[in-house]
């Protein structure tokens, strides 16, 4: 089931944007095969790692001449590879571009780093954090006057890396269709995070954001997109941008009903319309605000920890999460009307398919009992 149903994809083990590269093609419905090192046999499968969704497992030894031919062997009836290591480093193995593509033209190879294939920094060691300094993205995350604050991994590794890889995958699949030959997607987590601020880097061009952080009115500048605290201790969310949604924030909080009010966008007014919303919020429960605010047109909504969002009506309807073997975790997306994906299975323990996955790549018997015996592959 799903959109991506037949297609073949070989995943070298990586961590962070790689596998939820590799999650987001087996949501769709592709079969991954994920080549775990040799030395991993034999660890039980990680229930809780979400990202592993989706896959059947093959351990291998990529320093074994013959393990490195085996994983070749698979790349020939493969359409896609996937591999998050340093530039050069699969070219070091024997499993470079160049070799693959050699063995199979219309693989697609699909290269996920930080800092990209070439560049000065290309070789050096670096996280999400780093890659998005050094797009601009961070500097633009956080309050006014203090330090720029990390937005989790959402920015470089998922959505700047590995959610640009599966696009860039998709994108050729679509122009292998036209040419019959594979290519190699340089995706890094520097140039995705760039791209997530294009539409920051607009508004920066005409003129209308401020490089200060918390002086803009999606970063916290703005009264009316911002989050407030309830007297429960809990927090609530408004976008009042436009000016009709502003006004029924006006109306339900009740402070258009105070003297001397400032015109929506008069920035220097920001800051004292924030502290009278902050009072405002903390006279009542977030419950109480869902009751006055949420379902209307005020764009609010109440800020979930993550078991609250489980159990939200409007995500339950949706079935936006679900859970598998005792885990909780969010369902494939987007849907679909005619493929609709399943969720896919849970993560398997490494080398838990190493034979059957080589039976049905054309391996025979004695090649695999061969194969075990030199080390090359391990069956868990």
């Amino acid at each position: 089931m799903g959109p991506l149903s037949g297609v073949k994809v070989v995943e070298l083990q990586g961590i962070g944007p790689g596998p939820y590269c590799g999650m987001m093609l087996a949501d769709m419905g592709a079969e991954i095969i994920r080549v775990d090192r040799s030395a991993s046999a034999g660890k039980p499968a990680n229930a809780t790692d979400i990202l592993a969704r989706g896959r059947r497992s093959i351990a291998v030894d990529l320093k074994s001449p013959e393990g490195v031919e085996t994983v070749l062997k698979l790349l020939e009836g493969a359409d896609i590879l996937i591999e998050g290591f340093r530039p050069g480093v699969t070219e070091r193995l024997g499993l470079g571009p160049s070799i693959c593509l050699k063995r199979n033209e219309r693989l697609i190879y699909g290269r996920m780093t930080g800092w990209g294939q070439t560049g000065s920094m290309s070789q050096v060691a670096g996280h999400d954090i780093n890659y998005i300094s050094l797009s601009g993205a961070l500097h633009a995350i956080g309050n006014k006057d203090s330090r720029p604050v990390p937005p989790l991994n959402l920015v470089g590794d998922f959505g700047g890396g590995g959610m640009l890889l599966a696009f860039g995958i998709v994108a050729a699949l679509h122009e292998r269709n036209q040419s019959g030959k594979g290519q190699v997607i340089d995706a890094a987590m520097t140039d995705g995070s760039a791209l997530l601020m294009n539409a920051i880097f607009g508004l920066m061009n005409s003129g209308t954001w401020s490089d200060t952080r918390g002086e803009n009115f999606l970063d916290g500048g703005a009264h009316f997109y911002n989050t407030y605290e309830t007297s429960d201790g809990k927090y609530v969310s408004v976008g009042s941008i436009e000016p009709q949604f502003y006004a029924i924030l006006l109306e339900k909080s009740g402070l258009g009903a105070q003297e001397d009010l400032a015109s929506q966008h008069s920035r220097e007014d920001w800051p004292a319309m924030q502290n009278r919303l902050h009072e405002i919020f903390k006279q009542k429960t977030r419950d109480e605000w869902d009751e006055i605010m949420l379902g209307t047109d005020i764009c609010y909504a109440p800020v979930l920890n993550f078991e609250e969002a489980r159990n939200h009506p409007h995500n339950v309807e949706r079935n936006t999460f679900v859970e598998r073997d005792g885990v909780h975790q969010a369902t494939p997306a987007p849907r679909f009307s005619r493929t609709p994906p399943e969720l896919p299975t849970a993560s398997v323990a490494p080398g838990a398919q190493t034979r059957e996955l080589l039976a049905e790549n054309n391996f025979s018997a004695e090649e695999i009992d061969q194969l075990i015996a030199s080390g090359a592959i391990v069956q868990a």
